[in-house]
């Protein structure tokens, strides 16, 4: 699976505290030969909201679009789609779009 880096910076706050911020980035995209390539589309959509790039409750680009920024094929977008809906961490709304699911919607 695809891991996102993380970096800590310091938001200058009142004096005597300190906040910090995690920074996480999601390598460009870029497939390899030996994995099924619906996977691998899967694992870094996972990656972009794992890195909070692709937030809870936002709705996905549409999976045409998708096919554009991955260069792949429909049925891959749809493969990967079905990969992240059976891990519950994207919902699909009939006539509304596909959207990152929230904590508290994720079922057991």
């Amino acid at each position: 699976m695809l891991e996102a880096s993380s970096s800590f910076s310091q938001l200058s706050g009142d004096p005597g505290t300190s906040k910090f911020v995690i920074m996480t980035t999601v390598p460009p995209w870029k497939p390899v030969p030996d994995r099924l390539l619906y996977e691998q589309v899967a694992g870094h959509l996972a990656a972009r909201m794992d890195a909070g790039e692709l937030e809870p409750g936002r709705r996905l680009p549409p999976e045409r679009d998708l096919t554009e920024e991955y260069h792949v094929a429909y049925h891959t977008i749809r493969n990967a789609m079905r990969v992240l809906r059976e891990q519950g961490r994207i919902v699909t709304i009939q006539g509304r779009g596909t959207f990152v699911r929230r904590a508290e919607e994720k079922g057991p």
